[in-house]
């Protein structure tokens, strides 16, 4: 008997560019190789809801290495490594890493294998390869494998993180375990103050309307579990991203309500290192290294849903 959700890889075409889509009955999750390989749509059939924010009225092409983030086309889950703010690698002999990382500019390589889509990019500056592979691991689940690998004669420091621009089409809850009761806010916008920690429950909810108003957010040292998710309060979807706390210790939550992007979005960033450079990382010793000749691996799960979003967190 035909296993209705067992994942099925297929060719198509996204905005004019090449893409591969992953799905079952339930998820349909596309992405498109040159760009990075960026995720530009993570679909729940069952309600419809599309959780990527599109590019919108902004063009989507292949981004100029070394260029600005936020000149371009903003929609999507890119990742960013070794760093999110331009700045040196470290290292005997120190190059500028790009705004973002270097690997949302560059295109990527993609292999199909047995209902999986892994895709490789290499540095154009550093002798690292960094691999992504999908597959579904259940019927309302997505697995991320994450492997940076070094082939040079010397460790390599990076610091990582997702950005996925989240579509904020109703009021939608942040979630964070119960335990983080308190974030560090380090931009503030026009209404809160860098360097002040807010009661989560008070920073946590989102509307689609647009205040032009941004801030960014880090849980103050390690985090107590391993998760974090949006929660849309009228419709009852949910979206829960859940990593091993030991290799991804820190988490950082960007929101902006029109202030860069032309809609409201927000990105759950899990990290590896603390925060957004790689040289304050080096410098506070949070920064992760690949050894040389070595590889440094990690994995993400992403669950779907809609009601009951807390059995998508308990072990």
């Amino acid at each position: 008997m035909k296993d209705r959700n067992a994942a099925k890889v297929q060719t198509g075409t996204y905005k004019e560019h090449f893409s591969l889509s992953i799905e079952n009955e339930t998820l349909k999750i596309e992405l498109i190789p040159q760009l990075g390989g960026k995720l530009v749509s993570m679909m729940y059939k069952p309600t419809g809801k599309q959780w990527l924010l599109d590019s919108g009225a902004r063009p989507l092409r292949q981004p100029e290495f070394g260029s600005t983030f936020t000149d371009w086309d903003m929609s999507g889950w890119d990742e960013c490594f070794p760093t999110i703010l331009a700045c040196p690698s470290g290292g005997d002999e120190p190059i500028l890493l790009p705004d973002h990382g270097e690997l949302w500019s560059l295109p990527g390589s993609c292999q199909i294998e047995e209902g999986t889509v892994n895709c490789t990019i290499v540095s154009p500056q550093l002798p690292y390869r960094f691999s992504r592979r999908i597959s579904l691991a259940d019927t309302d689940k997505v697995k991320l494998s994450y492997r940076a690998e070094n082939e040079g004669d010397k460790p390599i420091p990076f610091l990582w993180v997702p950005h996925p621009q989240f579509a904020i089409t109703e009021q939608t809850r942040l979630l964070l375990p119960d335990s983080m009761e308190r974030m560090l806010c380090v931009f503030g916008g026009e209404k809160l103050t860098a360097g002040n920690s807010y009661s989560w429950k008070e920073v946590s909810r989102l509307t689609p309307e647009a205040s032009g108003d941004a801030r960014k957010f880090y849980y103050d040292g390690k985090v107590t579990a391993g998760w974090s998710g949006l929660y849309e309060e009228v419709s009852g979807n949910y979206f829960i991203m859940s990593v091993s706390a030991d290799k991804v210790p820190y988490i950082g939550i960007w929101i902006d309500e029109g202030m860069i992007n032309d809609r409201v979005t927000c990105a759950l960033e899990p990290s590896i290192g603390y925060y957004d450079s790689l040289e304050t990382a080096i410098n506070n010793g949070t920064a992760q290294v690949i050894p040389s000749k070595g590889c440094f691996e990690w994995e993400m799960e992403l669950s779907f849903g809609v009601g009951e979003w807390l059995k998508a967190v308990q072990p």
